[in-house]
């Protein structure tokens, strides 16, 4: 029971498909299903063959191209293979040849642009056994794992290459963005060729007046010696925001990790330890020398809450843990006293958190460290995966496009506007 087309216009036309009734509902759905995706291999068949051309030469690039006749083609859809026949062109000297349709159609490899953007959109999310377990139990759909990866590979490549050219609209916000936040990290994954290496990940959030976060882009890149690529990334965004927001305030917020402050100081006016990071600082004293547990829960209780609501609060408390030096204890409590006493002495300015929170800025980085987690760990760190450059970098790139809001729509609605010829 084949789908058929019945009828065509000048602007449409119309499919009929007979749907068999199962025994049972899941059944009657299967059936459903499989009828339906006939019907839409039939039309996508039908759709493409609107952008082929009548055979007549053209020009490509300045040179003149002529049709080797009609060739067919097996084209991967939403719905199923279809097989078309379509103009394949060449020029009088040869090489490499030329389909108008794929060029005019927006073809992937061979997957059409709904199918390579759904394709794309779950391998962000998830492994290619895992995409393709998913496209044939809920779209009857079966693909190889290497066709999925070849399709991936390619929609990555897009992105990559066109990020400096395509820029990406901030989704409109109802209120005034007062604080935009500035904040990087890295995180571990597991390489083929170095073993566990730093993926970089960045985000920039725009913030209201009262403190309510609005929007949040991710950015991130795969692990590199110099950071080039993922810093050119965050500079990039960074510039496209200051350019929309330039009277916002621009607040870096990090933990400690030395070499994040020098980048995040260069675009931000204000720069703020994450408060969260701080108090751990001040449990690990807190541990190290009060034996009574609810003594220690309350002095730990009592110096966070000085930390984060009075002012010069970091400066009155790092002498007080320095004074647990004089106590008899060993040497590895000493140490953990030293690290945050120097902890402490090293961000002094970075951390006026009553100050900020007045301002209603932000002091915690956990939109950041919830990043590390989402882009990065959620994907490309279960068990037993290892990665190579270009594979991570083709799903951090589309995983940062999924995730940063609308962009995964504008994205698609560029390639469906200015094609990506020159891009692969």
């Amino acid at each position: 029971m084949d789908a058929k087309i019945v009828k065509r216009s000048e602007k449409s036309y119309i499919v009929e498909v007979e749907i068999p009734y199962g025994r049972a509902m899941l059944e009657s759905e299967v059936l459903i299903q499989r009828q339906i995706n006939k019907a839409g291999s039939l039309a996508t068949g039908e759709s493409l063959l609107q952008f082929d051309t009548d055979g007549a030469p053209v020009a490509v690039e300045g040179r003149k191209m002529t049709s080797k006749g009609k060739i067919a083609k097996t084209y991967q859809t939403p719905y199923g293979d279809v097989t078309i026949e379509r103009h394949v062109y060449q020029g009088s000297s040869g090489g490499r040849g030329y389909c108008p349709l794929e060029k005019n159609a927006g073809i992937i490899t061979t997957a059409t642009p709904k199918f390579a953007k759904t394709v794309s959109s779950k391998y962000s999310d998830m492994g290619g056994v895992r995409v393709q377990k998913d496209l044939e139990g809920n779209h009857g759909r079966r693909i190889s794992k290497s066709h999925i990866q070849k399709i991936c590979d390619v929609v990555g490549g897009i992105a990559s290459v066109k990020e400096d050219m395509w820029h990406y609209k901030i989704p409109s916000v109802e209120k005034e963005v007062k604080t935009v936040t500035l904040g990087i990290d890295g995180t571990c994954m597991l390489t083929v060729e170095d073993g566990y290496r730093q993926a970089m990940v960045g985000t920039i959030g725009l913030y209201d007046c009262e403190g309510e976060r609005l929007h949040t882009i991710y950015a991130a890149a795969r692990p590199e010696y110099g950071k080039r690529t993922f810093l050119n990334r965050m500079e990039s965004e960074i510039r496209r925001v200051s350019q929309l927001y330039p009277d916002a305030e621009y607040v870096g917020l990090a933990d400690g990790a030395r070499d994040n402050w020098p980048f995040l100081e260069k675009h931000t006016s204000v720069q703020i330890i994450d408060f969260y990071h701080a108090s751990e600082y001040i449990g690990k004293v807190g541990n190290a020398v009060i034996k009574n547990k609810s003594e220690r829960e309350e002095w730990i209780r009592r110096k966070c809450h000085q930390l984060k609501h009075e002012s010069d609060a970091a400066e009155k408390i790092c002498p007080e843990m320095s004074d647990f030096l004089k106590l008899r204890t060993s040497e590895e409590k000493k140490d953990k006293i030293k690290s945050a006493v120097t902890y402490f002495k090293n961000n002094f300015h970075r951390m006026d958190y009553a100050e900020n929170r007045e301002k209603n800025i932000p002091i915690g980085s956990g939109v950041t460290e919830a990043a590390c987690k989402v882009i990065v760990k959620q994907r490309l760190c279960c068990s037993g995966m290892k990665w190579k450059e270009k594979g991570a970098s083709v799903v951090l790139t589309l995983r940062c496009l999924n995730y940063s809001d609308d962009r995964w729509e504008q994205f698609w609605n560029k390639i469906d506007r200015y094609g990506f010829s020159l891009a692969v």
